[in-house]
């Protein structure tokens, strides 16, 4: 690319970004899927590991490793599943539904947030911090699919994302847990 492009592409990019009015991923509502909002800020001194979910997956299996991750850790980091119907239509189901599935076929202790959308016009706050560099201070991203993982650290910062290739119990994340 040349660099005018570049320049016009950077410029582009930039301008679909809007900073939001939130000091910190903990200001950033959402609910729970029950319908009760999460607060966030009772994680401050945890990792969270938030993760697009989706039951109609090939990346579905995923959820027995984050419970595996969550039961490992759980004193360390919080596992926020966030139900997200943008991707094959593969999240189809309604709260009931998910719940359902997620303790029927995975035993699922962590928390579950309400479905949203993590992409394009409708994205959710949450998603706007995670993925936008102007909000989270480190990075910007788009999210490609379903199990895409945003860490979080201890203080509220964003420490990296990882694409939905890799496990919840990959070292990339778990090193961060260890320390």
């Amino acid at each position: 690319m040349n660099p005018l492009k570049a320049f016009l592409a950077t410029i582009s990019l930039k301008k679909n970004h809007v900073k939001m009015k939130v000091d910190s991923v903990y200001d950033i509502k959402i609910n729970a899927l029950n319908g009760k909002p999460i607060e966030l800020s009772q994680f401050k001194g945890k990792h969270i590991l938030f993760v697009n979910v989706a039951s109609k997956c090939g990346f579905t299996p995923q959820y027995k490793d984050l419970q595996e991750l969550y039961n490992q850790y759980q004193d360390k980091i919080q596992i926020i599943g966030v139900p997200c119907n943008q991707f094959g239509g593969q999240e189809p189901g309604n709260a009931e539904t998910i719940t359902s599935f997620c303790e029927m076929n995975y035993g699922v202790t962590f928390l579950i947030t309400e479905k949203i959308d993590v992409k394009g016009k409708n994205q959710h706050p949450l998603y706007t911090w995670l993925t936008q560099s102007i909000n989270n201070g480190v990075k910007s991203s788009t999210v490609k699919w379903n199990f895409q993982k945003y860490l979080v650290d201890k203080n509220g910062k964003l420490v990296d994302y990882y694409m939905s290739t890799t496990s919840p119990l990959s070292s990339k994340i778990t090193k961060h847990l260890k320390q």
